[in-house]
C-alpha cells in the first residue's frame, strides 16, 4: 500500500516556507506523493474547512519546485467549480514543468453557497462534472481538439503543452453517482474519512466492476500519530490493505510547521516504512 501525505497548506499552519519544507521532508521520508484540498471561496458560517487556503495548483507547484519526483495529487478538487478549459490548461502545465508527477482526484463539492458565489450552478454540478472529465481526457490527448456536450462546446481549441503522462483520474466521493462516475469514467476512487469496517463492502462493489489493475482504489484519512495511538495506525493500516485499499493520503492535524513535520517522521516510521 502507498502512503501519501498532505501539504501543511490550509489553516494556522499553512505558509510557503511550509509546503516547501514539508514536501522535501516527505520525498526525503519515502512517501508516494504529497495531496492538497480545494476550495475557492469560505462562505463565513461555514466552520469547516479552514477559511486560509491556499490554491491547490498554485501549492502544487510551489511543491514540485521543491522536490526532484514525489507524486502531486489533489484531495479533492472540485471540478465544476472551476473553469474547465483554463483548468485543462493548468493541470497539463502543471503535469509538463514537473515531469509527469499529477494525479487528480476530483469531486463535485458540497458547499451550495460556494457554487452561488463563484456563479457556477449547484443543482447540475454532476452532470458538469462528467462532462469536464471527458473533456480533460480529449484536450489532453487531442491537438486541436473537439468537444461537443451539453455544458461545454468547441472546436479546433489547442490546449497546450498537453501532460507529459497519462494524468490518471480518481473520483473522490461516497455517493451512489460517485462511485458509478468512478466505475464509469475515473482511474480510480478515494474514500474520505471512512473506517477500516465500512471499506470492504465498497471495494468488493467497485472491483466487481473495475477488476483491473489499472484502477487504483485510495483513501485520505486523518492518520496523526501525535493524535492518535501508534497501534491504531498500524492496525487501520493493516485493516485498510487487506480490504484491497491501494494508497492513503494521510492529513496530519498540527497548527504549526515543527509539530507537522514530526507527526510526518513519526507517520514514516508506522506505515511507510513498515
Amino acid at each position: 500500500m502507498r502512503i501519501g501525505i498532505h501539504l501543511p497548506q490550509y489553516g494556522r499552519v499553512a505558509s510557503a516556507e511550509a509546503i516547501t519544507a514539508a514536501a522535501r521532508r516527505a520525498e526525503a521520508l519515502g512517501f508516494a506523493d504529497v495531496w492538497v484540498s480545494d476550495h475557492i471561496v469560505h462562505p463565513a458560517e461555514q466552520s469547516y474547512p479552514s477559511p486560509f487556503l491556499f490554491d491547490p495548483i498554485v501549492a502544487l507547484t510551489w511543491a514540485a519546485a521543491a522536490t526532484d519526483r514525489i507524486g502531486l495529487g489533489t484531495s479533492v478538487l472540485v471540478l465544476p467549480s472551476h473553469v474547465p478549459l483554463e483548468l485543462a490548461n493548468q493541470l497539463a502545465s502543471l503535469d509538463d514543468l514537473s515531469g509527469g508527477r499529477v494525479t487528480v482526484a476530483g469531486g463535485v463539492g458540497w458547499s451550495e453557497r460556494e457554487f452561488d458565489a463563484l456563479g457556477h450552478g449547484f443543482a447540475d454540478r454532476g452532470a458538469r462534472t462528467d462532462e469536464i472529465i471527458d473533456m480533460l481526457r480529449v484536450v489532453w490527448s487531442q491537438d486541436p481538439a473537439t468537444f461537443e456536450g451539453e455544458h461545454i462546446s468547441f472546436r479546433d481549441i489547442r490546449v497546450l503543452p498537453q501532460p507529459a503522462h497519462r494524468i490518471p483520474i480518481w473520483i473522490g466521493g461516497s455517493s451512489a453517482p460517485a462511485y458509478r462516475r468512478a466505475v464509469e469514467r475515473g482511474d480510480g476512487y478515494q474514500f474520505v474519512g471512512i473506517k477500516p469496517p465500512d471499506a470492504p463492502p465498497i471495494v468488493e462493489r467497485l472491483r466487481r466492476e473495475r477488476p483491473g489493475d489499472d484502477f487504483t482504489i485510495s483513501l485520505r484519512t486523518g492518520w496523526d500519530p501525535q493524535g492518535m495511538e501508534p497501534d491504531e495506525i498500524r492496525a487501520e493500516a493493516r485493516a485498510f490493505a487487506d480490504a484491497g485499499i491501494q494508497h492513503v493520503v494521510a492529513a496530519p492535524w498540527q497548527k504549526d510547521l515543527d509539530a507537522w513535520l514530526r507527526s510526518m517522521e513519526l507517520l514514516a516510521g508506522l506505515v511507510v516504512d513498515a
